[in-house]
């Protein structure tokens, strides 16, 4: 069935990037004429692009390059962040996603494997990645851009979030202070975020452990402000002691989780 061929060229094609049509059809056990037509077929829904001799994920244009900068260090943790993430969510849920580079990598899982989800973003690259993914309900928050992360900030943005409730917050982190201080250099998004925290059943943070014992200038919340945490198997020992003593429940992401769905 198409379907499950669709399944495994995007999870093929979410943890390699790009790859042959000698390689998908391997990875789908089919004929290369088969794969061929699956391309296309995905290809005019959005979700991939046809490359010579192969095939590669599809970005909105204009997101690419930023993504690619920004997303090039501990790739391998917040791809496989992200597709833990992903099995928290169920359909029908009411979800705000943060701006950061773990979050938009989990846009970007989430474009491969949409869901029913009412989705709310104050992120303009997460908002592109998602348009047109499958049936889910965008809204993208008003407000000042912050270009750093092509978010937006500032009152306009905190009135919206103050008349809504969501089911599950995924939020990215700056750094993570010793004290077990979630912080970020910029007073609008601490406030912001802050907020959102406030107005979330589930709070999710999507951190890698190189953010874990960094300093940045302005407050956001106490780890107890959340309720869960995902992160790498590089997260230390105190790290997960301090996260379990706050009622934090950590997941950890082990680096193989993508390899064994490109392969199994």
């Amino acid at each position: 069935m198409h379907a499950e061929r669709d399944t495994l060229i995007r999870q093929h094609l979410y943890a390699h990037g790009q790859s042959t049509i000698q390689a998908l059809a391997e990875r789908a056990d089919t004929s290369i004429a088969t794969i061929r037509r699956d391309l296309k077929r995905l290809e005019a829904l959005g979700v991939i692009q046809r490359t010579h001799g192969g095939a590669r994920i599809a970005n909105p244009a204009g997101v690419e390059a930023a993504f690619e900068t920004r997303e090039n260090q501990n790739i391998a943790a917040k791809k496989a962040i992200a597709a833990a993430a992903y099995a928290m969510l169920r359909p029908g849920m009411s979800v705000f996603l943060d701006a950061g580079t773990t979050v938009l990598q989990f846009a970007r899982y989430l474009r491969m494997a949409p869901l029913d989800l009412s989705i709310f973003t104050k992120c303009l690259d997460v908002e592109q990645l998602l348009i047109g993914a499958g049936d889910m309900r965008l809204t993208l928050l008003g407000g000042n851009l912050r270009p750093r992360n092509l978010s937006v900030v500032g009152p306009l943005a905190e009135a919206a979030i103050s008349g809504l409730w969501f089911d599950q917050l995924f939020l990215g982190a700056s750094a993570v202070r010793q004290d077990g201080t979630l912080s970020t250099p910029d007073a609008a998004e601490a406030s912001l975020n802050a907020l959102m925290l406030r107005r979330a059943t589930c709070r999710c943070v999507l951190a890698d452990s190189s953010k874990f014992g960094l300093t940045a200038t302005y407050k956001v919340a106490p780890l107890a402000a959340i309720t869960d945490l995902v992160s790498d198997p590089g997260l230390g020992e105190p790290w997960r002691d301090l996260l379990a003593q706050n009622g934090v429940h950590l997941t950890v992401a082990p680096l193989d989780r993508l390899a064994e769905a490109a392969h199994a």
